[in-house]
């Protein structure tokens, strides 16, 4: 498996499209149900082929990423190209990004000596994809990159 097996929630929200995955694949739902009973480790590997299909899908699609703790922010955009990051490091410790009092107080104070930044790229190994999903493993998010494009206006 390349990526991780989709979640139990994650395979219920995509049931049609596991349906359509397995008769592809010329499996009829009464074959499904007996290759679970009868061969249950081909049907777990099944699962995790369509997991690694979802997952180069959506993977294929992401611009920009965000990962966001206490007291740093890694804003990624995810270009054909290379990996761009905008990189917040606060340097108040009663200050949480995560809350909205902490995000207002850093909206207020963005331009302070409370705050130091940095900017970098880097290109992509050989897979693209598996790049973006070790930074999903690592914590960051998947956006529509507003607060990436924020940045991008006020460090002009």
């Amino acid at each position: 498996m390349k990526y991780k097996r989709l979640s139990k929630e994650q395979l219920e929200e995509l049931h049609p499209e596991f349906i359509n995955f397995l008769a592809t694949q010329s499996i009829t739902g009464d074959e499904w149900k007996k290759l679970k009973e009868e061969k249950p480790q081909v049907a777990e590997d099944e699962i995790d082929v369509f997991s690694d299909l979802i997952w180069e899908g959506v993977l294929s699609k992401v611009e920009y990423l965000e990962n966001i703790s206490e007291l740093h922010m890694h804003l990624f955009h995810l270009t054909e190209k290379e990996m761009k990051l905008f990189s917040v490091k606060v340097m108040n410790p009663e200050i949480d990004l995560r809350t909205q009092e902490g995000f207002g107080w850093f909206k207020r104070n963005f331009q302070s000596d409370f705050v130091e930044y940095l900017t970098a790229s880097k290109a992509y190994s050989e897979d693209k994809n598996l790049d973006k999903f070790k930074l999903i493993q690592q914590g960051a998010v998947i956006t529509k990159g507003e607060l990436y494009q924020w940045f991008e206006q006020i460090m002009e």
